[in-house]
């Protein structure tokens, strides 16, 4: 097929040679993608690398799901706590400091014997920054997005989560109005431990949903 041209009278203008050619250089893995396409942007002075690592520390040092650990695992320590977290998790997330962009309108849901809770984001990837930290890539996915709410149970087994057949599924669908932080059942044989002791066995995966805590002799 043959190209058509602009009239003479106008100039021939290239929109998206550059963009093509940027694209033309990445590899095809996403992680691979990423570090290509931060190299180009830092060679074009298009982007700072010591604030772009100041802005990754912040998220994986300062905020990230060793926050919302804790809110778990202050909830399995008191009850006074959880039911304040259960019935109104923005007040409870704001007087503790944990509040921001990103982390407005939390909703907690508790996973119990008879009912296990899952969070997606079918529309984009709105997701509890500041409780949480930077969402995993496979979150963000195209495949995630759309099989978790067609066939949850199928992709829960794919992270390695078998339930009971009579254990209901229930996926809750994050937007930009609401975000969603499950609160996992408390593993067996915690008894007595304080929620110091208990934080290390919350991880990131079962406060969305996809994964379990760990078990305590399965701590780091």
């Amino acid at each position: 097929m043959t190209k058509n041209k602009p009239p003479s009278s106008a100039p021939a203008v290239d929109h998206g040679h550059d963009h093509e050619h940027v694209h033309a250089l990445l590899p095809p893995e996403p992680a691979l993608r990423v570090k290509a396409l931060e190299s180009i942007l830092v060679e074009k002075g298009l982007v700072d690398p010591a604030a772009l690592d100041a802005i990754i520390d912040f998220y994986e040092s300062d905020i990230g799901p060793h926050i919302g650990a804790g809110l778990v695992a202050r909830a399995w320590a008191d009850d006074t706590f959880r039911a304040a977290l259960l019935a109104d998790a923005d007040a409870v997330i704001d007087g503790l400091g944990h509040g921001g962009r990103q982390g407005e309108h939390v909703v907690v849901v508790e996973n119990t014997p008879s009912v296990h809770n899952m969070v997606v984001c079918t529309l984009c990837s709105c997701y509890p920054w500041p409780l949480l930290g930077i969402p995993p890539a496979w979150y963000k996915s195209d495949a995630y997005r759309s099989r978790a709410v067609r066939e949850p149970r199928a992709v829960l087994a794919e992270f390695g989560v078998t339930l009971p057949a009579d254990t209901s599924i229930r996926v809750w669908d994050s937007t930009a109005e609401i975000r969603y932080l499950v609160l996992p059942m408390r593993p067996e044989g915690t008894a007595g431990m304080d929620a110091a002791e208990l934080a290390p066995l919350v991880n990131r995966d079962a406060m969305i949903g996809t994964g379990l805590p760990l078990q305590p002799g399965d701590r780091p």
